[in-house]
């Protein structure tokens, strides 16, 4: 066993503290990796105070690692010592069931392994990115471009391929419209990203402070849900809009603003159920769909496109011992647009 360094929750309640961790001995099929930068999701907040339910603590967070291979197993072929290399959300999955075959891995019918907080293949809890290395297996590491910094990278590992995934799926593009719920984290990637897709973009914010911030990042419009006239005037315009924020919002007031056929994807993950109003649906034969992250296969296509493109997170990056700082103000919004770890800080 490995004992590194790493940030970890002792309960749902207490701050993050400096800690060590252990990894498993590399394997035959694994890669060490020494981890340069982690990605904040709000996904960590919310798992490490048991807001989506009861967590083995201690637990170290972190689903959006970029490193480097300092060490691979005896029958790696896929990566070498010195390749630039990244994380997502998962770590393994059964790789037998038809999603699985499917390259659809993120949706293992027997649940894929979690990159922290997860029953690994050991029966030990994983243990997340905020830590100096990780032990991966080959197949669910994947490779980051020259073209992309590390630290802009991290992000992609999870916000990226959370919002490119359902622009793919749903065919964003020329000649479509895609509304982006909230702009944050999640929301100025799904802009960068469908706006390089080439689709028409239009940021949905409580309100006009960061539509600046917005239009340069890629938006064509940008419109504040807190004027009740935006929803009247936007009717009907929609051919996709994805929510990204992780907050109760009114569901049946944004399928209103769908075309025929139109869908409304949620990839935002409130604690609360989303009601939804029937009616809302059946009168435009409108879509209320979720979607998860990508598969393996999928997220290299996006760190792919994000090369292709120029595109990378907006970041700020902190030292480990702000780490409980930053945590707060996720929660208040102060952050533009992804807050990482410089992983060289943890000890």
């Amino acid at each position: 066993m490995l004992t590194v360094s790493a940030y970890a929750a002792p309960s749902a309640s207490e701050a993050l503290v400096p800690t060590t961790i252990e990894r498993r001995d590399v394997g035959a099929h694994d890669v060490l990796i020494e981890i340069k930068y982690a990605g904040i999701c709000h996904s960590d907040i919310h798992t490490v105070r048991g807001d989506w339910g009861p967590q083995s603590y201690p637990l170290a967070p972190g689903h959006e690692i970029a490193g480097i291979v300092t060490e691979i197993g005896s029958e790696v072929t896929r990566h070498k010592v010195g390749d630039r290399v990244g994380v997502g959300c998962m770590v393994n999955s059964c790789r037998e069931c038809g999603n699985c075959r499917k390259g659809e891995e993120q949706y293992c019918l027997k649940g894929m392994t979690g990159t922290y907080g997860a029953v690994d293949r050991d029966g030990t809890i994983t243990q997340g990115g905020y830590s100096t290395h990780v032990v991966v297996t080959e197949d669910f590491v994947v490779r980051i471009p020259e073209r992309i910094g590390l630290d802009a990278a991290a992000p992609l590992l999870c916000a990226g391929i959370t919002t490119y995934s359902p622009l793919r799926h749903w065919g964003a593009g020329p000649g479509k419209k895609v509304g982006v719920v909230g702009l944050g984290g999640l929301g100025h990637m799904a802009v960068k990203l469908a706006h390089a897709m080439g689709a028409d973009v239009t940021v949905l914010s409580q309100s006009l402070k960061k539509m600046e911030d917005g239009l340069r990042l890629g938006a064509d419009q940008y419109f504040a849900t807190s004027e009740p006239a935006t929803f009247e005037k936007l009717a009907g315009t929609f051919d996709l809009i994805i929510n990204t924020v992780s907050a109760p919002i009114d569901i049946s007031s944004y399928l209103q603003l769908l075309t025929l056929d139109g869908a409304l994807v949620n990839v935002g993950a409130p604690a609360e159920p989303l009601p939804v109003n029937v009616f809302s649906l059946i009168t435009g034969r409108r879509s209320f769909a979720g979607s998860a992250i990508g598969g393996i296969r999928e997220t290299q296509e996006m760190l792919d496109f994000c090369a292709e493109h120029g595109l990378g997170a907006e970041i700020e990056v902190i030292p480990a011992d702000k780490i409980n700082d930053a945590y707060e103000r996720v929660l208040a919004s102060d952050v533009r647009y992804r807050f990482v770890i410089d992983a060289s800080t943890l000890g």
